[in-house]
C-alpha cells in the first residue's frame, strides 16, 4: 500500500487500494471516515473558564495541544477501513470473532489495488529488475506495504481492547503468508529484501608513545 500509505517506501495510499468489496452481492463501497467529528464542548475557552477578574489567561495554564502523528493517522485510516470490510461481509463478522483467515482474505483482496509489477513464472523478464518492455503480468501490494499493514492493524487490534494472544494480525498462519509474499516478490522482481548488515567501524590502532629506558 502505499497501503495504506506507510512510510515505507514500497507502500502505496490506503486510499489508493481501498475501493469496492466484492462480496458477491455486488460491489459495496467503502467509506473511509476521517474520524474526529464535532460535538461536545472541549474548545480550550471551555477548559480554562472565561476572563475573569482573578482569572486572567496569565494566570491560568493553557493546555498544549498536539497533532497526531502520520503514523498515528495512518493507522487509524487502516483500522476504519479493516473494520469496514469486516461490515461488509457476508455476513457481516464482528471484530472479536476475526481470525487469520479473514486476516488472509484482506490481503489478498487488496492485492486488486495494487501497483507493483510481480512477474509470473512463465513471463520472460521473470527475475529481471528492470524490464525492458511491459507484460501483461498482474499488479500486486508489495510485500513491505503489506507488511507495515499487518503492523500497524496488529498495533490498533489491541488499542481497542484486543488480547495479544489471540491477536489475529500476529497469527502464524499471517506471518507465513507475508514471509511467502516477500520470497516470491524478491524472485519475480529481481530484487533483495534482506537487510544490509552494517559493518562495524574499523577499530583504531592506539599510538603509544615508548618511555625512554633510561637516561645517559
Amino acid at each position: 500500500m502505499n497501503f495504506l500509505g506507510s512510510s515505507d517506501p514500497g507502500a502505496c495510499s490506503a486510499d489508493s487500494m481501498y475501493g469496492n468489496y466484492n462480496n458477491g452481492f455486488g460491489m459495496v463501497p467503502f467509506n473511509i471516515s476521517s474520524g474526529g467529528g464535532g460535538g461536545g464542548d472541549s474548545s480550550i475557552g471551555s477548559l480554562v473558564g472565561s476572563d475573569s477578574p482573578g482569572n486572567s489567561p496569565a494566570s491560568v495554564p493553557r493546555p498544549v495541544q498536539t497533532l497526531p502523528s502520520r503514523y498515528e493517522n495512518q493507522k487509524r485510516r487502516d483500522w476504519n477501513t479493516f473494520s469496514q470490510y469486516l461490515r461488509s461481509h457476508r455476513p457481516p463478522l464482528p471484530i472479536n470473532l476475526c481470525s487469520g483467515a479473514q486476516v488472509l482474505e484482506f490481503l489478498r483482496y487488496l492485492d486488486q489495488f495494487g501497483k507493483t509489477k510481480v512477474h509470473n513464472h512463465s513471463c520472460p523478464y521473470f527475475g529481471i529488475p528492470n524490464p525492458p518492455a511491459p507484460c501483461p503480468c498482474p499488479l500486486r501490494q508489495a510485500w513491505g506495504s503489506l507488511d507495515a499493514l499487518v503492523g500497524r492493524l496488529r498495533a490498533a487490534y489491541e488499542e481497542h481492547g484486543g488480547r495479544p494472544e489471540i491477536n489475529p494480525f500476529g497469527a502464524r498462519a499471517v506471518r507465513l503468508f507475508l514471509r511467502e509474499v516477500r520470497d516470491y516478490q524478491a524472485k519475480a522482481r529481481g530484487v533483495s529484501y534482506e537487510k544490509k548488515r552494517k559493518r562495524p567501524p574499523p577499530k583504531q590502532k592506539s599510538i603509544g608513545m615508548a618511555l625512554p629506558s633510561g637516561s645517559n
